[in-house]
């Protein structure tokens, strides 16, 4: 048998493997889960007054000494209930009055993640400007608001995420980056090039392998993901 044979049948089954699980994995998996009608209707204090966008009541309960990081029933704070209604002033008031902008709910995803994943660019911008980080490690993927938003397609929050300061080559617990899943959970589409072009352009590692040493260049290889490819050669050469 030639000596490179047992190489390439090994990488084709990593191929195959990985595809595997790709196809397995849930898109977009572990959603966030934004109040409820029935729960924005049992909302009292602070998160009542989040859910509604009322930032003079919630000045007026800060001032008697409510708790700016109150739970809910699915652990999240007032400032999680805002970001999710886009409620920009409330988010202010509550941010200049102690709540944690870091703060994670009962699935660990923080404000950046939420609406990152909403593909909300106002509010995104508003949360890092109230001191939100870009950094964390959220949800139950232990991931990143960036590796969503790349998941997602979302380039123009990678954009505003990689500006911020977001870590470019986080690897959650599948083993993937941001680029790895631009490549294998994206469509290879105009949204999920732009992704790619973002990070490369930023200095994402682009030889940094999934778990079975397979590269984002060879997953667009193997999806006939031509512009991505293409991306990715280039980068190569750097």
């Amino acid at each position: 048998m030639p000596g490179g044979a047992p190489q390439a049948v090994s990488r084709l089954v990593g191929l195959l493997l990985t595809g595997l699980v790709a196809l397995l994995s849930p898109r977009p998996g572990f959603p966030q889960i934004p109040p409820g009608v029935d729960e924005i209707r049992a909302y009292s204090g602070l998160h009542g007054a989040a859910a509604r966008g009322d930032a003079v009541e919630i000045r007026r309960l800060l001032a008697v000494r409510a708790d700016p990081d109150a739970r809910d029933a699915n652990g999240r704070t007032p400032l999680h209930v805002a970001a999710f209604g886009a409620k920009a002033e409330a988010m202010r008031v509550l941010a200049t009055g102690g709540a944690d902008p870091d703060a994670l709910d009962a699935q660990r995803y923080d404000v950046v993640t939420i609406v990152a994943v909403r593909g909300d660019m106002a509010t995104l911008r508003l949360a890092l400007a109230l001191g939100a980080s870009p950094r964390n490690v959220t949800s139950p993927y232990d991931g990143t608001a960036l590796i969503a938003a790349a998941h997602l397609g979302h380039a123009e929050v990678v954009r505003v995420l990689v500006e911020a300061g977001a870590p470019l080559d986080h690897v959650n617990n599948l083993g993937w980056t941001a680029l790895l899943e631009a490549v294998i959970l994206g469509d290879g589409g105009p949204r999920h090039v732009a992704v790619v072009r973002i990070l490369v352009e930023a200095r994402a590692a682009v030889d940094l392998a999934d778990r079975q040493g397979v590269t984002p260049l060879a997953h667009a290889r193997a999806r006939g993901y031509a512009e991505m490819v293409r991306i990715l050669e280039e980068a190569g050469r750097r």
